[in-house]
């Protein structure tokens, strides 16, 4: 448990008043995952859905 919340830290969640950032994230994350475009990827990164970017390095 005390996991999940340090994630939920670190994600800011506790820090927004809705799990959606506004209509077009929640419209995604109803439906819109189904069958995701360039358009919704484009919202994605201009309206930031998506908490902290985090680099990942594969091993080698």
């Amino acid at each position: 448990m005390s996991g999940c919340g340090e994630l939920a830290r670190q994600s800011e969640f506790w820090e927004h008043d809705t799990a959606y950032r506004n209509f077009d994230h929640l419209g995604f994350s109803w439906c819109g995952y189904k069958k995701p475009t360039a358009e919704t990827q484009i919202k994605s990164q201009e309206q930031q859905w998506w908490g902290i970017p985090v680099e990942w390095i594969p091993e080698k």
